[in-house]
């Protein structure tokens, strides 16, 4: 059977005649709140078409792309070898997904991921960052034999119900209780993680190396000491690697710029995808692997239906196959370093300027309070309606003036994170650095429409109270 065959779907068609009311659509069958919140902001643009770092409107206008769909896009939009393994794939009409039999390309990817950190042995595939979480919860605590799992103030691991017991913000766990009972102990406190150990019901400790909200990263010799630690106590070090793996921090892991750590479990997802197909990846010790599924009648006691799929394990195959011809583990580094000192250096010259931090492409520029009577009554203003409001301020001109996409790093945060597409280079550290020394430049200066828009953020803030 031909494309010509196929009668009843044309799907350039039904863009065609329904892609205008993309947002009228969400407004009335999805989240109702992401069009209003994008209508607010201004945010509400129509994008066309992506290729590597950058979008494009109707009319042809290129945007920076500095948030990679969450860190999803690590290896650009729309890259040639993953698409050419997904045109591959689907024409080689796999008998995928049988469920009782063994394919190739799973295996094949699993061999090819473990080259990455030898120190383990077996991967199980799923279909998220979360999923890969809840995996790595479920292995910790069939292996151990324990019901706890610790996890850090402020982290962020997920959104379903297993993950979000071990997320560190309220937000996202309020009136969702019960959850599993787990503790959370301060990113980089040995005598805390201690304490908890020292109770004999702890399964392990997941941890990111550099956390996502506030961009903060473990304190030097924290991951190692507390390995040591959870080994002492039999428990586990998982390292959630879902955003900071696969090359964002300049290391293929994160955790693997500390020498002498190597996780007994270990998430990753993301930029695994391409972009394309998702796909989550729990890497584990042999040990644990054979406890878990420990008889034949186990075979079945964790799965996922979608996990393992060919056009997943081809994306992935494809993904690491560009991460190293093209460098991007180096280039994440090189280019990361000059983007960061380059920021850093504007720390001095703009008083609303606290920090610039971060390892790689995972960077995070913090405001605070300024110094200057004028700037600090607009500065309290803003924080007396809600924390966060000034950050949003440089995100909305970086996008409306700049054609500059970034986020902000989390509720009530007064940091700006920046996850671009691992393929940028210095023509986009240039044209970042200079839309944000224009915006920052703005907001010394008294800049009329940055502040009339913070105004309009501090009426929508009292109105949400």
């Amino acid at each position: 059977m031909t494309a010509e065959d196929v009668k009843g779907f044309d799907l350039a068609r039904l863009l065609a005649e329904r892609g205008a009311e993309r947002y009228e659509l969400h407004t009335r069958h999805l989240n109702h709140q992401l069009p209003r919140m994008l209508h607010t902001i201004g945010f509400d643009k129509v994008y066309e078409r992506a290729e590597g770092a950058y979008f494009w409107d109707a009319d042809g206008q290129d945007y920076l792309d500095m948030l990679a769909g969450f860190g999803v896009m690590g290896v650009g939009r729309h890259h040639p070898v993953v698409r050419k393994a997904l045109h591959d794939v689907l024409d080689a009409s796999l008998a995928d997904l049988t469920r009782f039999d063994c394919q190739p390309l799973p295996g094949l990817l699993a061999e090819k991921l473990l080259t990455y950190t030898p120190h383990l042995e077996r991967v199980f595939f799923g279909n998220s960052g979360t999923e890969a979480v809840e995996t790595a919860l479920k292995f910790a605590r069939y292996a151990t034999g324990k019901p706890r799992v610790l996890y850090c103030a402020h982290a962020f691991h997920g959104l379903t119900t297993g993950s979000l017991s071990v997320n560190g913000e309220d937000g996202f766990r309020d009136g969702f209780a019960p959850l599993l009972p787990d503790t959370a102990v301060p990113l980089g406190d040995l005598d805390a993680l201690e304490r908890e150990l020292r109770r004999g019901d702890v399964a392990g400790l997941i941890v990111e190396p550099v956390q996502g909200k506030g961009v903060h990263e473990a304190p030097p010799g924290y991951l190692r000491a507390a390995q040591e630690l959870l080994h002492r106590h039999k428990a586990l070090l998982i390292a959630d690697e879902v955003q900071t793996g696969i090359g964002r921090t300049g290391a293929f892991f994160a955790y693997q710029h500390e020498a002498g750590v190597e996780p007994d479990l270990v998430c990753v997802a993301k930029t695994l995808s391409g972009g394309y197909v998702p796909v989550g990846a729990t890497l584990g010790k042999d040990w644990i692997f054979k406890k878990v599924y420990s008889s034949m009648d186990r075979v079945l006691v964790h799965s996922a239906s979608f996990g393992s799929n060919a056009q997943a394990m081809a994306a992935g195959l494809a993904v690491l196959a560009v991460m190293e011809d093209e460098r991007l583990v180096e280039n994440a580094r090189v280019t990361g370093d000059l983007l960061r000192s380059r920021l850093a250096a504007l720390v001095d010259k703009y008083e609303l300027l606290h920090d610039v931090r971060g390892r790689g492409l995972m960077i995070g520029i913090e405001f605070g309070r300024p110094k200057s009577l004028g700037l600090r009554g607009r500065w309290t203003m803003l924080q007396a309606a809600r924390k966060g409001l000034f950050a949003q301020m440089v995100v909305v001109p970086l996008l409306r003036k700049h054609r500059i996409l970034t986020q902000v790093s989390g509720d009530h945060l007064e940091v700006i994170k920046l996850i671009p597409p691992l393929v940028v280079g210095e023509r986009e550290v240039d044209r970042f650095v200079d839309a944000f020394t224009a915006v920052m430049d703005d907001a010394h200066g008294g800049g009329s429409l940055m502040w009339d828009f913070g105004r309009t953020l501090v009426k929508q803030a009292v109105a949400n109270r």
